[in-house]
């Protein structure tokens, strides 16, 4: 991750393939997810930013982290809002918000309105799009 998001934006996919390992490749730049409750951060309670795997932009903060029951990272807001891209997702016969990585388009996972306050918001996340720098 080299933090220069605007260069890792313009990667090709046969860069991101050597940069990601096969599994957050599949997630992050291929739109699938993880199982839930096999995610490293699902039940994470370490303080600390969680960065996007693919460019490392600063995504979410561990203190607005909570145990949404679903298996997987779930927080209440972003940690920088305009880090963090929504599009309408149709996918699999349902309609949801996706939510990706504005600067590299990394999908992250999705946006749910059941949340707890302050935002009644529930951004759902792979871990595997993720990695937490430990406080």
């Amino acid at each position: 991750m080299s933090g220069d998001y605007k260069q890792d934006s313009q990667l090709s996919n046969a860069e991101w393939r050597a940069r990601l390992t096969p599994e957050q490749y599949r997630v992050a730049r291929a739109k699938d997810t993880e199982l839930p409750f096999s995610g490293e951060y699902w039940d994470c309670t370490d303080p600390g930013a969680y960065v996007c795997i693919c460019c490392g932009a600063p995504l979410f903060d561990a203190t607005d982290k909570f145990d949404a029951g679903c298996g997987w990272p779930s927080f209440t807001q972003p940690k920088i809002a305009e880090n963090i891209t929504a599009a309408d997702d149709v996918s699999l016969g349902m309609r949801r918000t996706e939510v990706m990585c504005s600067h590299c388009g990394a999908h992250l996972g999705h946006v749910f309105p059941d949340g707890p306050r302050p935002t009644g918001l529930r951004y759902c996340i792979n871990s595997v799009s993720l990695k937490l720098e430990r406080k």
